[in-house]
């Protein structure tokens, strides 16, 4: 994503050198019979979405409403959350919704113990369980300060890590079962951002899909706007709008008064309910 703690350049290098259950086909559609209290329709969208460090101004939002995006991906807290959020408020989530702007929550909680990047906070094989179940219910808590309200998706951010490294991909998945299982809990849908080399590769191959997210937001920067062609999986996992494609990093735009740094992605899947 864009620039949590270090430059989109230096973390592309080192990611390069670094190398209840229920069915996944519908993109674990079935994630909200896991919740005894009714759950609100999913808001979906279909179309570019772009996601930025910080969130922009109300005005540069209103700059930007052109129809080339059509929603815009937004840290709302996690440790490791890289760049300050002056913009991002109640008001403002409320008066970007009004313009037509469809918000994508995005989550930076705790890392992998074998992750060779300096962040704030990790899990262990040991603590995976309980930090996930404490990073979901501070997910939730600021999720509904902002005024995004129940049955919206959370995305949990997961950079890239050694999956191949049995007991730490073992804990990360401990983690995103135990964060995905509270928010279900909690009546948000479950989402995750990774890697098609690594972190999202690690749940659409896994051989358990207990408690995994049921929306994956796949990295695969191949310049191509699409969450079809070129999947890297199993055609079958993640349908019914379940997908997101982020496709292109550090792009230079300007609209309007205002130029923004973006990251380009392909959308279809959940995005917030405001109220």
């Amino acid at each position: 994503m864009s620039r949590h703690k270090s430059s989109k350049k230096v973390r592309y290098i080192t990611w390069v050198t670094a190398g209840a259950a229920v069915a996944v086909g519908a993109g674990i559609a079935a994630q909200t019979s896991m919740a005894a209290t009714a759950w609100p329709a999913q808001k979906t969208y279909t179309g570019r979405a772009f996601d930025a460090c910080t969130a922009p101004s109300l005005a540069a939002m209103k700059a930007w409403n052109t129809g080339f995006y059509g929603a815009a991906a937004v840290y709302i807290g996690g440790k490791n959350r890289g760049c300050a959020q002056p913009n991002l408020t109640a008001s403002w989530v409320k008066s970007v919704n009004a313009v037509g702007w469809k918000l994508i929550p995005l989550y930076v909680g705790a890392q992998p113990p074998c992750q060779s990047s300096g962040n704030k906070e990790r899990f262990t094989a040991t603590t995976a369980a309980a930090v996930g179940v404490s990073n979901a219910k501070d997910a939730v808590a600021k999720a509904k300060a902002l005024g995004i309200k129940a049955g919206s998706p959370i995305y949990l951010d997961m950079e890239p890590y050694d999956i191949a490294n049995k007991a730490c991909n073992d804990a990360a998945l401990t983690y995103v079962r135990s964060f995905t299982k509270t928010l279900r809990a909690n009546t948000y849908r479950g989402g995750y951002y990774g890697f098609s080399s690594s972190s999202a590769k690690a749940i659409a191959t896994a051989s358990d899909k207990t408690d995994l997210p049921g929306n994956l937001w796949y990295a695969l920067w191949d310049g191509k706007n699409t969450t079809t062609t070129d999947w890297p999986w199993d055609p079958k996992l993640f349908t019914n709008h379940s997908r997101a494609h982020q496709y292109m990093v550090n792009s230079k735009e300007k609209r309007g008064a205002y130029t923004i740094t973006v990251d380009r992605n392909a959308w279809d899947a959940p995005v917030a309910i405001i109220g």
